[in-house]
């Protein structure tokens, strides 16, 4: 996996040893009081291979969101973005490498195991009963808060007022923003540490679009942990701490958004079609 390194460090080391050898003085760089800082990742993909029947898709793909941090998964049509969050879920087994969830391996648990672990889905397609209410599609998989700050039917209400209005409706009759509000509702009210979200905003108008960032923004801001798929890479640079760009089943690149910026390259190279 390539990783970006961020060259503020040789800047700021070039700067030390200037101005020590005008002073004709050796001074020895202190370490990054930040490296020694051991933080287990949230979640961690490691080196996995996956795919469909015969079909292998991922080829030692890894990834990490680390607490609070809201990351993206970005790549372009058939790369393994959505194979990547299946795997991950256990919707899809993989025959080698591991998912380890706060440094303990998940991968012999099934996908309703994962959920309970505080892994909550948005899938792509949104994926609502379309046969239920929008109140019955919320408590149909809803757990409980461990905390009195956690989620229920009446937070959500308040963080998507519309749903309150539609309460009795199916979800058949929503809108596509509508339901996309109810899908991560319905993740919401399973009171997740990590929100992963396949496709956040596709199919959506330019506004709708834009109120849903703005509400995975203030997800982020209440210190959930997020982890996204999405095309619209402007928002993404403006949202997310970390960035992984998947092409051919591998991770290629992963740093952050000035990163990012610094390589104009990385557009054209892994996610023009």
């Amino acid at each position: 996996m390539m990783i970006s390194t961020d060259s503020s460090h040789s800047a700021t080391g070039s700067s030390t040893t200037a101005s020590a050898a005008s002073n004709n003085v050796t001074v020895a760089k202190s370490p990054d009081p930040l490296s020694t800082i051991q933080t287990t990742p949230l979640l961690e993909v490691k080196d996995i291979n996956s795919g469909y029947g015969m079909s292998q898709v991922l080829f030692d793909m890894s990834l990490r969101v680390m607490p609070g941090e809201f990351v993206s998964l970005q790549g372009r049509n058939g790369m393994g973005k959505s194979t990547t969050i299946r795997s991950i879920m256990a919707q899809l087994a993989h025959t080698s490498g591991h998912v380890l969830w706060k440094g303990q391996r998940i991968d012999h648990l099934v996908d309703y195991q994962i959920a309970r672990l505080g892994i909550g889905l948005v899938p792509e397609g949104r994926q609502i009963f379309p046969n239920l209410t929008v109140w019955e599609n919320l408590v149909a998989t809803a757990r409980a808060p461990k905390k009195t700050t956690g989620w229920n039917i009446e937070r959500v209400y308040a963080f998507f007022p519309r749903l309150a209005e539609r309460a009795k409706n199916f979800g058949n009759q929503l809108s596509g923003g509508e339901q996309q509000m109810l899908a991560i509702g319905r993740a919401l009210m399973t009171n997740p540490e990590l929100l992963i979200l396949d496709e956040a905003t596709e199919g959506l108008s330019p506004l709708l679009r834009q109120e849903i960032w703005q509400t995975l923004a203030a997800l982020r801001e209440a210190g959930l942990s997020i982890l996204v798929t999405d095309k619209n890479l402007k928002q993404l640079l403006t949202l997310c701490d970390q960035h992984f760009i998947i092409e051919k089943g591998q991770c290629v690149w992963s740093g952050d958004s000035a990163a990012f910026r610094a390589d104009p390259t990385l557009k054209q190279r892994y996610l023009v079609a």
